[in-house]
């Protein structure tokens, strides 16, 4: 009564490039469902974790199309019939990033992005959202609260930071005043670059709340990111 209701469905899709490719979805209708969109999760051996975060992303677009409407059952008919384009679709996007990367070598190795973010309204389920892109991901580092401000720091390899930040930009990982699942608009990318020598790499990802300024700079400092913290952390004060 409080929580919604959660179900799976999975189904097989024919004939996509010569094999059966099993679905699994779960929906979770929220109590004041249909009026708000349902948390949708897509899984399948068949599929990479991108495609099936392509596959996820374009079940939502359609499900804002049937607000305050029932829509799991449209929503299973219209993937059943349009897979193949999106599997297609991922591919060709895939293709391409693989062409630009190997233009780009110079840019292999560790990679660290630090961004700011200017809230969070659904704070646990945005952080356990973070949490779960880092695991996927194997990005290590650090998601910091002290006050108002909210910092992510990550390291890992460049073509994941990349992945990540396309993630935090694209997927509906909060909610707007109305309580409306949105996509995250206030984020600020303080720092892209390779991990320098001087630099401590972290082991995991873990999320730390900080009471005080010094608190905060002390875990820059470890790092070896005093700079880092004196050039960007300050202002975010003011």
């Amino acid at each position: 009564e409080t929580h919604g209701i959660t179900f799976r469905i999975q189904i097989s899709v024919k004939e996509l490039l010569d094999t059966d490719v099993v679905l699994k979805l779960l929906f979770h209708l929220p109590v004041n469902y249909p009026s708000i969109l349902p948390d949708i999760s897509v899984n399948s051996d068949q599929l990479t974790r991108a495609q099936c975060m392509d596959v996820k992303d374009k079940l939502l677009e359609q499900a804002e199309k049937h607000l305050s409407e029932p829509m799991v059952h449209e929503l299973v008919l219209w993937i059943q019939q349009h897979l193949k384009y999106i599997i297609r679709q991922s591919a060709a996007v895939c293709s391409e990033k693989t062409t630009l990367s190997r233009g780009a070598s110079t840019e292999d190795g560790i990679w660290m992005l630090f961004l700011h973010l200017d809230h969070m309204r659904a704070k646990a389920k945005y952080v356990k959202t973070v949490e779960k892109w880092a695991s996927d991901l194997r990005l290590t580092g650090r998601l910091m609260f002290m006050g108002k401000i909210i910092l992510i720091l990550l390291q890992g390899d460049r073509s994941n930071i990349k992945e990540y930040l396309i993630l935090q930009k694209t997927s509906k990982v909060d909610v707007d005043s109305s309580g409306k699942k949105c996509k995250e608009k206030m984020i600020s990318v303080l720092r892209e670059t390779k991990v320098q020598s001087q630099h401590t790499r972290f082991q995991t990802f873990e999320v730390k709340d900080y009471s005080t300024l010094d608190e905060l700079q002390k875990e820059f400092e470890v790092a070896g990111l005093t700079t880092l913290f004196s050039e960007f952390v300050p202002p975010l004060l003011k």
